[in-house]
């Protein structure tokens, strides 16, 4: 799996870091969405899929 986030569709809701807190974080200066692990381990690819399921912006690309 691999993560990406387009910074030009995120809103900044903070849906993601909180669904998937050890693969995403928001910026603190704008609080766009970070990706801490763009390949996260098979443990959390349930978690980041629900986080981009719940994106209000569909900002969140997974790459399978």
């Amino acid at each position: 799996m691999k993560i990406t986030v387009d910074h030009d569709k995120c809103c900044a809701s903070g849906q993601c870091a909180m669904l998937a807190p050890d693969v995403f974080e928001q910026r603190a200066d704008d609080g766009l969405a970070m990706v801490l692990h763009a390949e996260p381990a098979p443990s959390l690819h349930g978690a980041v899929r629900e986080a981009a399921a719940y994106c209000p912006t569909a900002a969140i690309q997974v790459e399978e």
